[in-house]
């Protein structure tokens, strides 16, 4: 008897160029899904895409299906993830591409509506903080289930690039970037812990950490990438299908994800616990004067951005 898969979630991924089959490749290496949803108005791309992707299924006894979906299909899924917009040109910064991408996301959610009620949305295509805000707006879905991969990928980079430094597993180290995925960004130090203990406390015999140096690599790690290969999609894929698992799986994860803060009137990352009806709740993380006063200048920034 052929082994049928218990999986029944559905979920949609707008926009089937790299970073949009990254995602689902990821989810399809780590099944959480019965099926997989490619919307793009390019319908060869996304057909070639889905034939390519199927391919990919035959392993496991869990077997998610990979097919082509219309955007009112999207609407009735358990997740939609939008992928959908232009590409961060070289030398572009990702509030240069707001215009652009912003009428791509109205369309596409016009497209979707109505919505399925516990539908969740999460974005990913940038930039990202401004462009949850503005999905938030469009959909009229409540707040709590329309979320941004935001400064997650920023968090991982900057965990590896600490795990190097004190020679330990990155999954030790707790810390995390906050804020806008961008420019404004900043890595809440206050937090930074090892096994528990305080970063610097926890580093090896003789081991200097350069603060900013690090901060700096973190933040420019996606330039760098941009600029040798064109794109980032692994990183990315992997931190949306993670998401997806969280919710879908109602994990109660801690993650730096951006969300709508209502002191602030904007969409930015701070940690929360995600599950199945999307933010479950803000953790409030005790941040330092220094750190709460770069938070609000982040939320400044995106603030400018939007009334812009």
């Amino acid at each position: 008897m052929p082994q049928h898969s218990k999986l029944t979630s559905q979920i949609a991924i707008l926009g089937a160029g790299d970073v949009g089959a990254t995602i689902a490749y990821s989810l399809i290496m780590n099944p959480v899904a019965g099926e997989i949803l490619l919307v793009d108005p390019k319908e060869e791309v996304r057909d070639a895409q889905v034939q390519d992707l199927s391919d990919a299924t035959f392993h496991g006894d869990t077997s998610t299906r990979v097919r082509s979906g219309t955007h009112k299909e999207a609407g009735q899924c358990d997740i939609v993830v939008i992928a959908a917009g232009a590409k961060q040109k070289k030398g572009e910064s990702r509030t240069d591409l707001i215009g652009r991408n912003k009428s791509i996301l109205e369309s596409a959610i016009g497209d979707m509506k109505p919505f399925r009620q516990d539908t969740i949305l999460v974005l990913v295509a940038n930039p990202v903080d401004v462009l949850t805000y503005f999905a938030q707006q469009y959909s009229g879905l409540p707040k709590a289930q329309v979320i941004g991969s935001g400064t997650f990928l920023d968090s991982a980079r900057l965990r590896g690039i600490l795990a190097s430094k004190a020679e330990v597993a990155a999954g030790s180290i707790d810390a995390y970037v906050l804020g806008e995925h961008g420019e404004t960004q900043f890595v809440a130090w206050s937090l930074a812990s090892i096994g528990g203990v305080p970063l610097l406390q926890a580093l090896p015999p003789g081991v200097k950490l350069d603060k900013e140096a690090v901060a700096e690599e973190t933040r420019n790690k996606a330039s760098i990438i941009i600029e040798n290969k064109g794109a980032t999609n692994y990183g990315i894929g992997g931190v949306a299908a993670s998401i997806c698992k969280s919710i879908l799986t109602d994990q109660r994860n801690v993650r730096p994800v951006s969300h709508y803060q209502k002191g602030l009137d904007v969409c930015l990352s701070i940690p929360a616990v995600l599950g199945r009806r999307g933010i479950v709740r803000t953790v409030d993380v005790p941040l330092s004067d220094e750190e709460k006063g770069l938070l609000g200048k982040s939320a400044k920034a995106l603030r400018d951005v939007i009334d812009a």
